[in-house]
């Protein structure tokens, strides 16, 4: 791009117009910077536009080049689809009786020569979530085959009638297309009070959950029952422990730990994997031993001080994350962190040196940078930021880490066997 897009605003009634009198801009931690015009990309197929009310959006006036407000109606932002990660978050000036935003990412937009347009990048060439891949058709009859094939198993109506159908959830959805990685929800309790929480918020909250949590504990058989076949059948299968769905999948370690040595006994292939807040070590030892493959520990901050206010842990502590990583690393375990991306705390200079240290530290094998899915002004409050840091840039930092070190690799999704024994760079059009 030569020049920035225009800054976009909505009406109030979900009309979203350009206002070609400001440029559009980007927001990290609290401040509004320009974005550099070549980090704009065309607003990737899958991504939305949402309204932001009672917040105006910021932008650099065509004829001063000073910033000012955009007062013709609510601030807009972008969703971008999975395997993008976003640069900058929509700049916008938040009103006294604004609402708190939904859990979702809110990513600068803007509008040029009929596109629109997101300071972003792909960071992932894996396929397995693309918006046009998935075939209603074809869902419907897995749904349909996997309910009459396992009548009486909760966890299969769970993922076919939640997950799948009323929240179209992309990890269900390719289950039942009988495809790549296959979400395995067990757990019902947690064992964190993340304040951005997606299946569970206090009645309390100014937000709801965007779904509602699992409400039993699986047994083991269940579990058993429908993920053997999907790993013998499914091509580049994973079968994945901790879901967004659910509490803390640790809490359930003894009956994972059951379901993995079963699942092993009928077959080797594919990859065994747990998404976690990474809390009790000798738990996930007792998986590795068990046969687990792989590991993915959510993370909003390498630093402990940021951690843990909007983690707030019950009985464990950062350091257990830590312990956690290592362990599956001594067993040959492919380890990653799903890294929340916010822009102005992500590419801070002491995050960078926090997360420098945990990838020497643990040996990390993979950063998946996954966008963060929060209102920026509330979690800023909720963490107790109230400057924004020195920068580094969230594609200078990523660009730093890769030259720092280079077997780490970066990513979006939780890569199957195929990928982690070698062939990491596969053609995944196939």
């Amino acid at each position: 791009m030569n020049q920035s897009p225009y800054i976009l605003y909505s009406d109030g009634n979900g009309n979203i117009f350009e206002d070609t009198s400001l440029y559009a801009v980007g927001r990290e931690g609290w401040d509004a910077f320009p974005v550099p015009a070549e980090e704009w990309i065309e607003l990737p197929a899958g991504g939305n536009l949402y309204e932001l009310p009672g917040r105006k959006g910021i932008g650099i006036d065509v004829k001063t080049g000073g910033m000012r407000l955009c007062e013709k109606g609510w601030a807009v932002a972008a969703f971008i689809p999975p395997a993008h990660t976003g640069l900058y978050l929509a700049a916008y000036e938040t009103m006294p009786d604004a609402p708190t935003l939904p859990l979702f990412c809110y990513t600068a937009s803007g509008w040029l020569d009929n596109k629109f347009y997101v300071p972003a990048f792909r960071i992932e060439q894996d396929i397995r979530q693309e918006f046009i891949g998935y075939d209603e058709t074809k869902i419907n009859f897995g749904v349909d085959h996997l309910l009459t094939a396992y009548p009486n198993n909760r966890l299969v109506k769970h993922l076919a009638e939640n997950c799948c159908l009323t929240y179209r959830c992309p990890a269900a959805r390719n289950l039942f297309m009988q495809r790549w990685e296959c979400p395995i929800p067990t757990s019902p309790a947690c064992n964190a009070n993340c304040v951005g929480c997606i299946s569970f918020q206090p009645e309390d909250e100014t937000i709801v959950s965007t779904q509602d949590r699992l409400t039993f504990k699986p047994l083991a058989e269940e579990i058993v029952e429908f993920t053997v076949p999907h790993l013998m059948n499914a091509p580049f299968p994973i079968v994945s422990f901790g879901q967004g769905c659910e509490g803390e999948p640790l809490l359930m370690w003894e009956t994972i730990r059951d379901a993995i040595i079963e699942i092993r006994k009928h077959t080797s292939r594919g990859s065994i994997n747990i998404n976690t807040n990474g809390s009790k070590p000798d738990s996930v030892r007792a998986l590795c031993e068990a046969g687990l493959n792989s590991i993915r520990v959510s993370l909003n901050s390498a630093q402990k001080h940021i951690y843990t206010p909007y983690y707030r842990p019950n009985n464990y502590e950062f350091e257990d994350i830590i312990e956690s990583l290592k362990v599956v690393k001594s067993f040959g375990g492919w380890t990653s962190i799903n890294y929340f991306v916010f822009p102005g705390m992500t590419d801070s200079d002491r995050e960078y040196e926090a997360l420098r240290k945990l990838i020497r530290d643990t040996d990390l094998s993979m950063i998946q940078w996954r966008n963060f899915n929060i209102d920026p002004d509330w979690y800023l409050g909720h963490i107790g930021v109230t400057e924004t840091p020195e920068l580094i840039g969230v594609k200078q930092m990523m660009d730093l880490l890769a030259e720092e070190f280079p077997k780490l690799k970066f990513g979006y999704f939780n890569p199957p066997i195929e990928r982690i024994k070698g062939n990491y760079e596969m053609d995944f059009a196939h």
